[in-house]
């Protein structure tokens, strides 16, 4: 099957041109900004939710963060294989499809806790969220990216991917704020109730950038589709190895990618559950928290990055905010007073500038017919790092705040996701730096060989893949 790209072509003058590109990513951007803020709106209320379920007394338990580590883990072992597939079919079926797909399953975990917030009933969300994470967590913001880069000029990804990441913090900001001052019994139906309205916006309004041509096969047997999907999604699979292991900044870049997430996750995991028990935060202060750090986030992901890139580079950037993240989490994990948890978050302001630039140079190493697998791929080893980070992140935060800790450092799982992601400062520093526009890889090589004898055989133009 062969997909063809028919958004963004050709060229009206410089102003009319961009009015052009950007007027769909509008459409992009604005039911996005709603489906993470309905997430966003619940992240603070269900540490209160779980503890009450499922601590006695309401207190922080091992429970709650062996089952978060748990999630985590089986998220992490399917999304390693379910990433990379999705960012192949958003290339072949197109883009608006799997955004639909995606983002619709968000909302079922949600309409249980809406109902009814029982034991039962938080057991029954975390098997539904479980499921909706391995099917959107990631998946949706890199789809997204691949859809900019479809309707972008290459000139201008920068500031799209920024945006992009602008208005996720903008989202933050906004469910914090709703988070922070609805009642918490309304919570969970608003969520329920802005993330259909999100999905309907985007059938309804936004358009495809990818145009997907059937296959003219006729009298195929049921075995033999289930036997070609399988050695399509094979081949597919190995094509994506292929574009990221020949080019230097692709692999790189995935080593980055790894040491960063297996810090980053692991801490986000715990790190609520830690502020509790050490600090007895509740909704208000981690609405709080969060509200800080995504305030910022906006300036200088929508101002700041696209100076900061086209002066000295996406690298350079990434450096910066790595090393911001790494600050982060030391500050985090040494805090000893219910302030310091405040400063650690100001820092959020220059790491949050990590995605937006991993996913710069992952486009612009890339051509434009794999930009879903080269970024499905390298989320695909993000989501191997979510895997592994909850095996040693929920032990150590279990063990160090309970009274037989080995010494006192409460915050020492912390302090080891912080080192997780210095290995990733230093992997950024020496990362090289190319552009699939300066060189076509192998397999797009070997693709235009083939063009003219596909098109001297005036036969199907369509191809297995």
């Amino acid at each position: 099957m062969l997909s063809k790209r028919f958004f963004g072509s050709g060229g009206d003058g410089g102003g009319k041109s961009t009015i052009k590109e950007m007027r769909p990513l509008l459409h992009l951007l604005f039911p996005l900004c709603i489906h993470w803020l309905a997430e966003e709106m619940t992240v603070s209320v269900l540490v209160d939710v779980v503890t009450r379920a499922l601590c006695t007394g309401g207190t922080t338990c091992s429970q709650v963060i062996y089952i978060n580590g748990l999630e985590q883990t089986i998220v992490g072992v399917f999304k390693m294989f379910v990433l990379p597939i999705l960012g192949q079919l958003a290339d072949e079926y197109g883009r608006k499809m799997m955004l639909l797909v995606t983002t619709s399953t968000s909302m079922f975990p949600f309409a249980v806790l809406a109902l009814n917030q029982s034991k039962e009933a938080v057991y029954t969300f975390y098997v539904l969220r479980t499921i909706s994470y391995i099917l959107s967590q990631g998946s949706v913001l890199y789809i997204a990216v691949a859809y900019a880069a479809d309707v972008v000029d290459t000139r201008r990804r920068s500031i799209a991917f920024a945006w992009i990441t602008g208005f996720l913090s903008a989202s933050h900001v906004l469910g914090n704020m709703m988070a922070r001052f609805l009642p918490e019994k309304y919570i969970f139906s608003v969520s329920v109730c802005l993330l259909v309205f999100s999905s309907l916006y985007m059938l309804l309004f936004l358009g495809e950038t990818v145009k997907y041509q059937p296959s003219q096969d006729e009298q195929i047997t049921l075995w033999s589709k289930i036997g070609r999907t399988i050695r399509k999604r094979y081949t597919s699979m190995k094509e994506s190895g292929h574009i990221v292991m020949k080019s230097p900044t692709l692999k790189g870049i995935s080593v980055v990618a790894f040491f960063y997430k297996l810090g980053m996750i692991g801490i986000g995991n715990v790190l609520f559950y830690y502020l509790k028990a050490v600090f007895g935060f509740s909704k208000n202060q981690f609405s709080e928290i969060l509200m800080v750090v995504e305030a910022g986030a906006i300036v200088s992901q929508m101002l700041v990055l696209p100076v900061a890139s086209a002066l000295v580079g996406e690298k350079v950037v990434l450096s910066v905010a790595l090393f911001s993240a790494v600050a982060y989490a030391t500050l985090y994990g040494l805090a000893w007073a219910s302030w310091v948890p405040y400063v650690s978050a100001s820092f959020g302001v220059v790491y949050i500038l990590i995605a937006p630039a991993t996913f710069t140079i992952i486009s612009k190493a890339s051509s434009s017919e794999h930009q879903g697998k080269a970024q499905g791929l390298i989320a695909g080893v993000e989501a191997l790092a979510s895997f592994l980070s909850p095996l040693f992140m929920s032990p150590l935060t279990t063990l160090f705040l309970s009274s037989h800790a080995p010494f006192n450092c409460k915050g020492f799982s912390i302090l080891v996701g912080a080192s997780c992601m210095f290995i990733g400062f230093v992997f950024a520093c020496f990362l090289k730096i190319d552009s699939a526009s300066a060189k076509k890889t192998d397999v797009e090589t070997a693709e235009d060989h083939e063009s003219p004898l596909l098109e001297n055989s005036g036969g199907s133009s369509s191809r297995e893949l």
